[in-house]
């Protein structure tokens, strides 16, 4: 009996060795288990990070000084919304909708530009910071929808890729935008300040 009952406790641990090799995540019951299932979690993450960008501009327009600073963001926060839409559109194409979940990530980086805000004083150090974590999260944008739209593609879905190419473009445009804020104006002003 006693051979029995260690070979049983042996396979057990066994068992529980494979299962969870050390290291290795454990994944939630509810994870995404195909590409479909990750390309919509990831809808619904970019999609609440949209929501949450809406509320995050109107602050950062408020403490810019840069009259160019200011129009990137305003022209930015328009698009944003239209992106929005596109996303709920996307939403519909494959049978959904809308739905958002929390994006630790946006969540993060709208933190990190706060916290940025109380740290300068209002004018062209304050506008470099806005266009530093502007930036940022322009370039977590661009990974995102540069990687939805290849999802989409694979998964054979022409339309959503199309609306999420269609963003992309957006987000580098801005990008782009504040990029020749920062060095035609602000970031020499700024550094005149040192």
């Amino acid at each position: 009996m006693k051979t029995t009952d260690s070979k049983a406790t042996s396979a057990k641990s066994t068992a529980k060795k494979e299962t969870t090799p050390r290291g290795v995540t454990k994944p939630k019951s509810n994870a995404a288990s195909g590409l479909t299932e990750l390309f919509e979690d990831a809808l619904k993450d970019i999609y609440w990070a949209e929501k949450a960008l809406t509320k995050a501009l109107p602050t950062m327009v408020k403490n810019a000084s840069s009259v160019e600073l200011k129009d990137a963001i305003d022209n930015h926060l328009t698009e944003t919304e239209e992106q929005i839409t596109r996303l709920e559109q996307v939403f519909k194409i494959i049978g959904q909708k809308p739905a958002a979940k929390k994006c630790d990530a946006m969540e993060g980086l709208i933190e990190e530009a706060k916290g940025m805000l109380e740290e300068t004083e209002i004018g062209v150090v304050r506008d470099a910071g806005i266009i530093a974590a502007s930036q940022k999260i322009e370039h977590y944008e661009i990974a995102t929808y540069g990687t939805l739209r290849q999802f989409a593609e694979t998964l054979g879905l022409p339309e959503a890729a199309t609306l999420l190419e269609q963003t992309l473009d957006e987000e580098k445009g801005a990008d782009k935008i504040l990029t020749e804020v920062a060095v035609n104006a602000v970031n020499l002003e700024a550094a005149e300040i040192e």
